[in-house]
């Protein structure tokens, strides 16, 4: 093991420790320059390897237009992503997610309820939907179109992911190395058998994604 480089990282480490402490004390002002990580927005920053979801920096959101008297939002509490990929070779990322469609909040548990029934999500015979990335096409300022195939409801269905790199760097709160993006879509739930009320409540859903990942 070459010592200097494990001395760096304990030293990092033990720097972090009483910076946070400060933090959690109610200091940040003081510390906040130092914690505040320095983003590098550019891919090539991204190191190569695999990454996990942080569940508590990551939402799922969807929203879909109510009679034309407004949006209704929806997000799901639980869901997991795997990342791998290698910043010299972009195409070759792949993402793949898990969705717990039984952890859907819309801020009313009743309907909530309602729209995991059998006319809906039927989340009784269908918990969970799964993105599986087949292709990446990377685009200008860290942007890319994720291909992929969306099973949701029992249905397979193509569907493409707009990305956004928002940056990575090295966060000493969580003293690891965390990377941010940004993605979303549009889908017809009748391409996926969600169809009660056709016409009525509109078929276009938006979905919406921020991420933070953890490099493993």
């Amino acid at each position: 093991m070459d010592h200097r480089n494990k001395s760096r990282r304990l030293g990092t480490g033990w720097v972090a420790l009483p910076l946070a402490a400060l933090a959690l004390g109610g200091c940040t002002s003081l510390v906040a320059p130092l914690l505040k990580p320095k983003l590098s927005a550019e891919i090539t920053a991204l190191p190569a390897g695999d990454w996990k979801l942080d569940p508590a920096h990551a939402a799922l959101v969807f929203r879909i237009n109510h009679l034309g008297y407004s949006d209704l939002i929806g997000r799901f509490e639980s869901f997991d992503v795997s990342l791998t990929g290698d910043a010299s070779d972009p195409a070759s990322a792949r993402a793949d997610a898990v969705i717990d469609m039984t952890s859907l909040d819309i801020a009313n548990d009743s309907f909530a309820q309602e729209l995991m029934g059998p006319k809906f999500f039927d989340t009784a015979r269908y918990p969970q939907a799964v993105f599986r990335t087949l292709s990446v096409t990377p685009g200008e300022n860290g942007g890319a179109e994720v291909n992929g195939e969306l099973t949701l409801h029992g249905q397979t269905r193509p569907v493409t992911l707009d990305v956004r790199f928002n940056g990575t760097a090295f966060d000493a709160i969580r003293g690891a190395q965390v990377a941010g993006f940004s993605a979303s879509t549009v889908i017809d739930r009748t391409d996926f058998g969600v169809s009660a009320f056709s016409g009525l409540v509109t078929d276009e859903v938006r979905i919406e994604i921020q991420a933070e990942f953890l490099k493993q």
